[in-house]
C-alpha cells in the first residue's frame, strides 16, 4: 500500500469540480462541489447522531435505501438545516444534477455545509449545476475540496493505491471540518471513492466499523453538527472479483479505508478552529478496546487539556482529571503519561503519581505544532488513539461573529 496524488478522483472513473455559484458573498471561495461516477457505484453512509438533521441528509438516507448512487452534490455556505422548504431544496439539487449529468436523481447524495437556520436560495445552485458538470475532470478534486470548506484552513484531500485479488486499486477521498467537531457519529463531511469492487452490504459493514476507530476519535469543540456525514462509492472499476464477505480480501480493503480516514482524522483535528497544535492521545495497557477508547476520547475532547496543551505547559493533571471522569474501568495507580513530540519526550506520571522532570524541557516538547500525549494503564494489552486540537483565544473569536 502507499499514498498517492489524486484526492477523489485517484480511483478509475471519478472526476470532481468545484466553483463559486453565489451561495457565498465572497467571490474568492468556492461553494459548489460535484463529484461523480462514470458507472453507478455501491455506496454506503454514516450520518450525525444529532437529532436536529438537514434536509440534505434525509434525503441522501432516502436515495441510498438501494445501497446505489452516481454523484455528490455539495454546497457551503448554507446548512439548508430548519429550513420549512428544506426538503424541497435538497430534492431539487438532487433533480439538477441528475438532468446534468443524465442519471437518475436517486443516485445523487446531497449535502450542505454552513449557517443553520438560513434558507437557502436554489437559484445559483441551478446556474451553476451545469457549469460545474462541464468542468468535470479527473484533476478536480482540489477544487471540490476547496469547495465544501467553511472555516477550515486548509485542504484535506488523501488516497491510497493498494492490491485486490491480484487487482491495483485505489481508494481516496476529501473531507471539510474544522469546528463543531466531536466524537459522535458523525463530525464533518468526508467523501470517499473506491474503484474496487465491494458489494453494498461489505461496504456498509467497513464504513461502519472504521468509524469507530477514527472519526468517532476525533474533537475539536465538544459539538456534534447537524449535517455531517461520511459516503463511500464503489465503483468496482478496479476489476478485482467483487468482496461479498469477509476475508483476506476485506482486511486489505479496511487496511487502506482506515489508512485513508486516519489521515484525514490529523487533518480535521490539525485544523481545528483557531488550532495550533495537532494533538494525538494514545492509550496502551488498557483491559479492553472500548475502555482505551472511551480514555483516549476523554483525555482529548477535555478542555483543561486543551487548553493547557496550547499554554505549552505540561500540566499532567489535566490528562488525570480527564481518565477519572472518562467512566472507563481502570486501576488509577497504574497509570503513566509522557508527552512526546519533535524536540523529544518527557514523562510526568508514573503509578498515578507525578515524577520529577524538567519544565524547561517540557515547555520545549509542548512547543511543536504535533503533541503526542502518551498514557499507559497496566491493566491489559488493549489500545486506542484518539485526535484533537488545543483550544486557543481564536476560537472564540471565529465563533463570536461566525453568522454575521
Amino acid at each position: 500500500m502507499k499514498l498517492i496524488n489524486g484526492g477523489v478522483c485517484a480511483a478509475k472513473g471519478y472526476m470532481a469540480a468545484g466553483i463559486h455559484c453565489g451561495i457565498r458573498k465572497n467571490k474568492e471561495k468556492k461553494d459548489l462541489a460535484l463529484i461523480a461516477s462514470s458507472v453507478k457505484a455501491n455506496a454506503a453512509a454514516v450520518y450525525t447522531t444529532n437529532l436536529v438533521k438537514g434536509a440534505p441528509l434525509t434525503v441522501t438516507k432516502l436515495h441510498l435505501t438501494d445501497g446505489k448512487a452516481q454523484a455528490v452534490i455539495c454546497n457551503s455556505g448554507n446548512a439548508n438545516t430548519c429550513n420549512a422548504d428544506g426538503i424541497e431544496i435538497a430534492e431539487t439539487m438532487s433533480c439538477l444534477t441528475a438532468e446534468a449529468l443524465g442519471i437518475q436523481a436517486s443516485d445523487v447524495v446531497i449535502a450542505s455545509t454552513g449557517v443553520i437556520g438560513q434558507p437557502l436560495p436554489i437559484a445559483p445552485i441551478a446556474d451553476g449545476i451545469p457549469q460545474l458538470a462541464a468542468l468535470l475532470s479527473e484533476n478536480g478534486s482540489a477544487d471540490a475540496c476547496e469547495a465544501i470548506m467553511t472555516t477550515d484552513t486548509k485542504k484535506k484531500e488523501v488516497a491510497v493505491e493498494f492490491t485486490l485479488g491480484g487487482k491495483t486499486c485505489c481508494l481516496g477521498g476529501i473531507a471539510k471540518g474544522s469546528g463543531m467537531i466531536h466524537p459522535n457519529m458523525a463530525t464533518m463531511l468526508v467523501f470517499l471513492t473506491t474503484d474496487a469492487a465491494v458489494s453494498s452490504t461489505m461496504l456498509q459493514k467497513a464504513l461502519s466499523g472504521d468509524v469507530r476507530k477514527s472519526f468517532n476519535m476525533i474533537s475539536v469543540d465538544g459539538d456534534t453538527s447537524t449535517n455531517d456525514m461520511v459516503v463511500l462509492l464503489a465503483n468496482g472499476l478496479a476489476g478485482n472479483s467483487e468482496v461479498c464477505e469477509e476475508g483476506e480480501d476485506f482486511d486489505a480493503f479496511m487496511c487502506a479505508l482506515n489508512t485513508v480516514t486516519v489521515q484525514l482524522c490529523r487533518m480535521i483535528a490539525g485544523d481545528g478552529e483557531g488550532a495550533t497544535k495537532l494533538l494525538e492521545c494514545t492509550v496502551k495497557g488498557a483491559k479492553d478496546e472500548e475502555n482505551a477508547r472511551i480514555i483516549a476520547r476523554s483525555v482529548i475532547s477535555s478542555s483543561l487539556t486543551k487548553a493547557a496543551m496550547f499554554g505549552e505547559d505540561a500540566n499532567w493533571g489535566r490528562v488525570l482529571c480527564a481518565i477519572g471522569y472518562s467512566g472507563a474501568e481502570v486501576d488509577v495507580n497504574r497509570v503513566g503519561v509522557t508527552f512526546h513530540s519533535a524536540a523529544g519526550d518527557v514523562t510526568v506520571c508514573e503509578n498515578g503519581a507525578g515524577v520529577p522532570f524538567s519544565e524547561e524541557h517540557a515547555a520545549r516538547v509542548l512547543h511543536e505544532t504535533e503533541i503526542d500525549i502518551c498514557i499507559t494503564l497496566g491493566d491489559g494489552a488493549a489500545e486506542a488513539s484518539a485526535w484533537g486540537c488545543d483550544l486557543s483565544y481564536e476560537y472564540v473569536k471565529i465563533n463570536g461573529d461566525y453568522r454575521t
